[in-house]
C-alpha cells in the first residue's frame, strides 16, 4: 500500500476489494476439518487469550482456529458477534458472555471451571482482549490460582495503525480512549503534550472532531498526525496531516462511520515549549513519593534522573521551609 501525502487518504476502492478478496473463511474451513481429521488432542487445562480479526476474516491464525475448535467453552464480549465468527468457521462452542458490566459475577464461575482442568478461550468482540478492554481482571485472577494462561497472538488496531502510519515506532504511548469531556479532556492531553513519543488513541466517530479540535490546542496544530479509520476492512481509510489540518478536515464533514484510531507523533520542537519540570514534579509528589515522581517526569521530559530528582530533594525542602516560618 503507497504512503498518502499530507492530508491525503489512501486505500483500495470497494471495487477493487470485491475482486481480489479471497474467501478466507472457506480456506480456513478445509483447515479446521483437516486438522480434525487428524485427531489431534484437545488444548491443556488454562485460560487461552485469543486475538481475532479486527475487519478481515483472514487475518485469524491458523493456530487460534485450532485452539477455538477445541476448547472447552469461549468466554466472549458478545455472543452474537463472536458465534457469527465461529459459525464463519464452521467451530460449534458453547459461549460465555464475559464483559465489563458482568465481569465480577462471572468470574468466579469461569475460575472455577479452569480448576476442574477445562481449558477456555478469551476473545474480544475484534482485536487482543485487554487492549481497552476488562479482561485483565480474569487473568489476573487465573494468576492468583496458579492457573495457565496463554497467549493466541493476532490482529491489533493498535499495532495496524501504528504499523501504516508512517510516524516514529521506536517509542510509541497507548492512551485508549481519552475523556468524552472537552476539558476531561484537554486535561489528560496537556499532561502528555511533552512526552517525546507517539502518542495512540482510540476514538468513537462522534467525537472524532472534537477531540482532533482539543489535540489540535493542547498538542500544538503542526503536529504530525494520522487518522486511521476501518482498519482492514472495505472502506479502510488512513488520512494524514497536521493536527489543525485534520481537526478542519473532520469538523468540516459529517461524523464518519467504523473503528478510528487517531496517531499523533512526537512534539514539533519548534511550536513545544520546553517542558515545566517543577509544574510536572509538583503534580506527581501530591501521589507519588519523591523517588517514584522524579522518575516519572523524567520518562516523560527526557530528562536526566539525577537532575530531577535533586529538583525534587529541593522543592521539598522549599515546602518544608515554609511550612516551618508558618
Amino acid at each position: 500500500m503507497k504512503k498518502a501525502a499530507a492530508g491525503a487518504a489512501y486505500g483500495k476502492t470497494s471495487k477493487e476489494k470485491k475482486k481480489s478478496s479471497p474467501d478466507y473463511a472457506k480456506w480456513a474451513r478445509h483447515a479446521v476439518k483437516a486438522s480434525e481429521d487428524e485427531a489431534v488432542s484437545k488444548p491443556s487445562s488454562g485460560l487461552y487469550v485469543i486475538a481475532t480479526p479486527i475487519g478481515n476474516l483472514g487475518d485469524i491464525s491458523l493456530r487460534a482456529l485450532h485452539v477455538l475448535a477445541r476448547v472447552d467453552a469461549v468466554a466472549c464480549e458478545d455472543t452474537r458477534v463472536t458465534g457469527a465468527l465461529l459459525h464463519r468457521y464452521g467451530i460449534k462452542k458453547p459461549l460465555v458472555s464475559y464483559y465489563d458490566h458482568n465481569a465480577e459475577r462471572r468470574q468466579p464461575e469461569l475460575v472455577a471451571r479452569l480448576k476442574a482442568g477445562e481449558s477456555v478461550a478469551l476473545v474480544s468482540d475484534a482485536g487482543t482482549p485487554l487492549v481497552s478492554d476488562p479482561g485483565y481482571k480474569l487473568v489476573q485472577a487465573c494468576r492468583a490460582e496458579g492457573i495457565a494462561v496463554v497467549a493466541v497472538p493476532g490482529a491489533s488496531a493498535l499495532l495496524t495503525a501504528l504499523s501504516t502510519a508512517g510516524l516514529p515506532t521506536d517509542r510509541f504511548v497507548f492512551e485508549g480512549f481519552l475523556p468524552s469531556k472537552s476539558a476531561a479532556r484537554q486535561k489528560a492531553l496537556s499532561a502528555l503534550a511533552a512526552v517525546q513519543a507517539t502518542l495512540v488513541f482510540y476514538e468513537a466517530p462522534s467525537r472524532l472532531g472534537a477531540t482532533l479540535e482539543d489535540m489540535a490546542k493542547t498538542l500544538g496544530t503542526g503536529r504530525p498526525a494520522v487518522v486511521a479509520r476501518e482498519l482492514t476492512k472495505l472502506f479502510e481509510e488512513t488520512r494524514a496531516a497536521t493536527l489543525g489540518e485534520l481537526a478542519a478536515h473532520y469538523r468540516a464533514r459529517p461524523a464518519p462511520k467504523g473503528e478510528i484510531v487517531i496517531l499523533a507523533g512526537p512534539p514539533v520542537e519548534t511550536e513545544t515549549a520546553p517542558p515545566d519540570i517543577d509544574a510536572l514534579l509538583r503534580q506527581k509528589l501530591k501521589t507519588m513519593s519523591l523517588r517514584d515522581a522524579a522518575a516519572a517526569v523524567a520518562d516523560l521530559t527526557g530528562a536526566k534522573k539525577k537532575d530531577v530528582y535533586r529538583r525534587a530533594l529541593e522543592l521539598d525542602k522549599r515546602k518544608q521551609t515554609e511550612r516551618e516560618r508558618s
